[in-house]
């Protein structure tokens, strides 16, 4: 049906911009954390409470105060586990993968990088991106926890301490 009376319309207006205004008002409380760089558990978070924030502007069958609830309910419990992976290293492994060294020392590392699904052409993108011509030009290209790449130039010192937690 293309419309069946004006109280359908109204209700989504005014629980629309309540249920709104309170995920605003708990994302804020949580902190940055919580709309942070995604990583596969940030993404789930996040589906779900667009999901969520959906189901309780347009379906008649969840009240205003359930819909509340429920988006407290996840990002409370976004805070818990990002909380407890701050300060327990076992947590912080459940909830987060590690980055992924693609290139290194001028070598692609394909056994790495068939791991992760990366192609070749893909480390080459990340390279130009950052404005290099040269792939002798890098030190080392990193797949980070959120999907993005990390290029890092050659250095004239021989550290590498930005490369300590990266298998």
């Amino acid at each position: 049906m293309f419309f069946e009376d004006w109280s359908g319309i109204i209700r989504i207006l005014i629980v629309g911009v309540f249920a709104y205004v309170a995920l605003i008002i708990y994302l804020r409380v949580a902190g940055k954390r919580t709309l942070s760089k995604w990583k596969a558990f940030d993404f789930v978070v996040t589906i779900a409470l667009g999901s969520t924030l959906a189901t309780v502007i347009i379906s008649k069958d969840v009240s205003f105060a359930e819909g509340v609830l429920a988006l407290g309910l996840l990002v409370g419990l976004q805070f818990v586990i990002t909380w407890l992976s701050v300060r327990f290293k076992w947590m912080e492994n459940l909830v987060k993968a590690e980055p992924t060294l693609l290139f290194d020392k001028g070598e692609f590392l394909s056994h790495a990088m068939k791991r992760q699904r990366v192609a070749e052409g893909e480390v080459r993108m990340a390279i130009r991106a950052k404005g290099i011509a040269a792939v002798e030009e890098v030190e080392a290209v990193v797949l980070e926890t959120d999907g993005s790449f990390s290029v890092i130039n050659k250095s004239k010192t021989s550290s590498r301490s930005a490369l300590e937690c990266v298998r």
